[in-house]
């Protein structure tokens, strides 16, 4: 048995780029992935922790996704220099789905989102995320930065209360007002602190991040100098130092059903920033990405790291920059940043309970901020009213509803607004007099050729689909003469659809009850294809089918004979 042809296809959509460099390697790649790899796991540790407790989940669960799905994604990814792990995107949905159906139910969400992913690359759907309107991509990332913002309030201010925070948006403000009057302004000045911190320190020294400073920072002054606030070992006890066993969650066919949405907006969301990642670091390198073959490698990812109690992981652009300025080269680096983790939750993990919750939440701002793209936000204003529209619906579902309604209702506005331009581009001429020569052989370019009496000219220029059915029914209104002969001209039409095929269906059989007779002028090879598979050809007539329409008005005048 032949298998060759079987493993070309299974290459085509999966062939992660480790695969391609270790072909190659050499010491001195070895070298620059190793110092990358270090840089970037050092950089991943207080984000990984803050990414975890935002996301309503223990600081442990963030640190076991950058170290498993970290390791897998780039291990079995499509770029070179991703760097994958919990990012701030998935933290409003995390954090909702916690919320509603437990640890578990954020589990099975993650695993199922996984297969999504996996079969979105398997399909070679790569190509066409990366088309996804870019006003949906600003107004939901711009949503979520707000709604980040707003959940560390508490933490930031230090907020003296038991009392659970509401997980609405504006119930939360308005919880954050009413309890103003108990701040802690010791957290409150450390969280400043960490903020300043991180904005100023690259003026110091742009190698090592400015979160490692300030999380160093503010931890030992406020172990060394005793001060009252709140850490990770105050509210989340100790952290576990290692990886716990595999435990496969419960699920039912009813909480299946329940998360499938959540699950596909985990899984369209982790697409979208992994390849959105992936296409910046191209941009960075001069590389180039396998878009199927990532969303496979995050999908299997995302299947394997929440047997483990991981959350959500998807490429994150800010450390897959940082590997890229710090020489990173291939996969291995990525694999290394992974392995460093480990290292430290094993020999420092115990220490990380040290750290402020002020501090992360400081962290978490500058995340916000980083997220927000306000410039570009703001420069969407000058664009055309329906993308300013789906920017505002997408933007203002994030952060009053919910994101998988943003996305779901941004995507269905969006493809609204496109089908109205689309038609509004989209017109069905009627020519009676002279018609645009379009063989250069037979007239002089720009030259007119006269419709004989008799024949009517249809001319279609735009998809043949059902937005502009209306259009081609008022254009055959607007004849005040029946004519004997009627040329329906195809040339600048790319596709049509079912509902066209079944209105030319319909255009036709009227046509025959009138007495008129139909020619086709000019379709393409595509629109031949679809034409003769719905039966129109051969009930047309192949002599009534002519490739230009010069010959279409040579034909209508042996008809007229």
């Amino acid at each position: 048995m032949n298998t060759k042809p079987w493993k070309d296809s299974v290459a085509q959509v999966f062939h992660p780029k480790l695969l391609t460099t270790i072909r190659t390697y050499t010491r001195e790649q070895f070298i620059a992935d190793l110092i990358a790899g270090i840089i970037v796991g050092v950089v991943a540790l207080p984000l990984a922790i803050a990414f975890g407790i935002a996301s309503g989940v223990s600081p442990e669960r963030g640190l076991i996704t950058a170290v498993i799905a970290g390791f897998l994604i780039s291990a079995l990814g499509g770029s070179k220099v991703q760097i994958g792990g919990p990012t701030g995107a998935f933290i409003v949905i995390v954090y909702g789905i916690v919320e509603q159906y437990g640890v578990d139910g954020l589990i099975i969400a993650t695993i199922m989102a996984g297969v999504i992913l996996v079969i979105m690359g398997v399909l070679k759907l790569g190509t066409l995320i990366r088309f996804m309107p870019y006003p949906i991509v600003v107004g939901f990332t711009s949503g979520i930065a707000i709604v980040i913002f707003s959940s560390q309030m508490k933490d930031l201010f230090g907020l003296q209360t038991t009392a659970a925070v509401p997980a609405d948006f504006l119930d939360k403000w308005q919880f954050y007002f009413l309890h103003f009057d108990v701040v802690n302004w010791y957290a409150l000045a450390l969280g400043v602190a960490t903020v300043g911190i991180i904005a100023w320190w690259p003026k110091v020294n742009k190698r090592i991040p400015g979160t490692l400073i300030a999380l160093l920072l503010t931890t030992l002054a406020t172990t060394f100098w005793e001060i009252p606030v709140e850490t990770i070992g105050s509210r989340f006890g100790a952290i576990s130092g290692g990886l716990p066993a595999p435990k496969l969650p419960q699920i039912s066919f009813d909480t299946f059903r329940q998360l499938l949405a959540p699950a596909f907006t985990i899984a369209i969301l982790g697409a979208i920033e992994s390849l959105l990642s992936a296409m910046v670091a191209d941009g960075a390198t001069g590389g180039r990405h396998r878009s199927n073959t990532e969303l496979i490698g995050q999908g299997i990812a995302n299947i394997i790291t929440p047997f483990f109690g991981g959350i959500p992981a998807t490429g994150a652009i800010a450390r897959t920059m940082t590997n890229i300025r710090n020489g990173g080269k291939t996969p291995v680096a990525g694999m290394i940043h992974a392995v460093v983790l480990l290292l430290i939750m094993l020999f420092f993990g115990r220490f990380a309970r040290l750290i402020p919750m002020s501090t992360l939440a400081g962290i978490l701002v500058v995340v916000a901020y980083n997220m927000s793209e306000w410039r570009s936000f703001k420069a969407l204003f000058n664009n055309s009213k329906s993308d300013v529209a789906v920017l505002l619906t997408t933007f203002l579902l994030t952060v009053l509803i919910d994101l998988t309604v943003a996305i779901q209702f941004g995507l269905l506005l969006a493809v609204l607004l496109f089908l109205k331009r689309v038609i509004e581009t989209t017109d069905v001429a009627v020519l009676n007099m002279e018609v645009e020569a379009e063989n250069k052989d037979l007239t002089d370019e720009g030259e007119s050729l006269q419709i004989p009496k008799g024949v009517e000219v249809f001319e279609v220029n735009g998809p043949f689909f059902f937005g502009i059915a209306n259009k081609f029914e008022e254009a055959e209104k607007l004849t005040r003469e029946k004519p004997k002969v009627r040329i329906i001209r195809l040339r600048r039409v790319p596709f049509i659809d079912s509902t066209g095929l079944s209105n030319l269906k319909a255009f036709i059989h009227r046509a025959e009850r009138n007495g008129i007779q139909i020619i086709f002028s000019g379709a393409g090879p595509k629109l031949l294809a679809s034409l003769s598979k719905a039966g129109i050809l051969q009930a047309l007539g192949e002599a009534n089918n002519c490739s230009d329409i010069q010959s279409a008005l040579e034909r209508a005048k042996e008809v007229l004979k």
